[in-house]
């Protein structure tokens, strides 16, 4: 099979379309021909030699396509069955792909909006649940018009909270579609938010890693209250809880998703595609940061 590989570090130019085995389920996962696979941020600091120091090293970590191959005592799955979620192995960026976490594609997804899914709405629930976000809750987001940013607000809203996000000024109606609150994020975050909620919030979650979480502490009273999915240093700093899938990940909400597509209640963030074989072009269209919505990669 064809998969993106990178024998050294370095720019998006070290990446490569090369032969590699075809992958085989083990108990419990499927293996599928893959249609479309998300690329994410951790991609290129795995490619700039930021995460893993091994070598040579595949990418991709979430996928959606046709079922072709079943493991030991799957029996949610079959083959020819449309579906998406995680490669744990982080191969997923390939003609086939196994997975260890998966759920069916709702019926109204294509495959490259079913692959934006994963790791966005795993992170914010993830994070939705280490705060404990509920029904009455006030919630702020930090960060609330990226895939994340916009997983969490409409999750958070399912769960019956109040949700004030921060976006920049092009993005509020966009967040209020959502429904969240819109305040324009910058000096000044904490005299907006007051004026919406003159008491502060009871919740804080930080998606953009802007460096606000000492205005996001005073605003939720406390540091216990706070929870960052994007800025490591400052959670040690500020003692703030920095959320991270090594302490387990939220998969159940790869089944809880279709009910709420189909009906209405979540919108999957927008996609921006790419051939398999243009891997360096989606790299470079992603480290320029100016691409809203989710880098997905289109499999033939």
């Amino acid at each position: 099979m064809k998969a993106v590989r990178f024998d050294r570090f370095g720019g998006p130019e070290v990446l490569e379309l090369v032969d590699l085995p075809d992958p085989h389920p083990g108990p419990g996962q499927v293996r599928i021909a893959v249609r479309a696979a998300g690329v994410s941020a951790s991609d290129w600091k795995k490619r700039q030699g930021q995460m893993d120091p091994e070598l040579p090293q595949t990418l991709g970590y979430e996928a959606a396509g046709v079922v072709d191959e079943i493991g030991e005592g799957v029996a949610d799955a079959a083959v020819g069955d449309r579906v998406f979620g995680f490669c744990v192995e982080g191969a997923a960026q390939a003609e086939l792909a196994v997975l260890s976490h998966y759920a069916p594609i709702p019926p109204s997804l294509d495959f490259a909006r079913a692959a934006a899914l994963p790791a966005a709405i795993e992170t914010a629930t993830r994070a939705l649940d280490q705060l404990g976000v509920g029904d009455g809750a006030t919630l702020l987001v930090n960060g609330a018009s990226g895939s994340v940013g916009g997983a969490a607000v409409q999750l958070a809203v399912v769960r019956g909270a109040r949700v004030i996000g921060t976006a920049g000024p092009g993005n509020q109606e966009y967040l209020r579609s959502l429904g969240a609150e819109p305040v324009v994020y910058g000096e000044g975050l904490v005299e907006r938010v007051r004026a919406l909620a003159q008491d502060g919030v009871d919740l804080a979650l930080d998606v953009a890693g802007s460096g606000v979480l000492p205005e996001l502490i005073g605003l939720a009273g406390g540091a216990e209250r706070v929870v960052t999915v994007a800025d490591f240093i400052g959670a040690r700093e500020h003692r703030v809880r920095f959320s991270r899938g090594d302490a387990g990940r939220a998969v159940h909400v790869l089944g809880e998703i279709g009910p709420l597509i189909e009906a209405g209640r979540f919108s999957p963030p927008a996609v921006r595609t790419f051939p398999l074989a243009d891997i360096a072009e989606a790299h470079r269209a992603g480290e320029g940061g100016k691409v809203r919505g989710k880098l997905v990669l289109l499999v033939d």
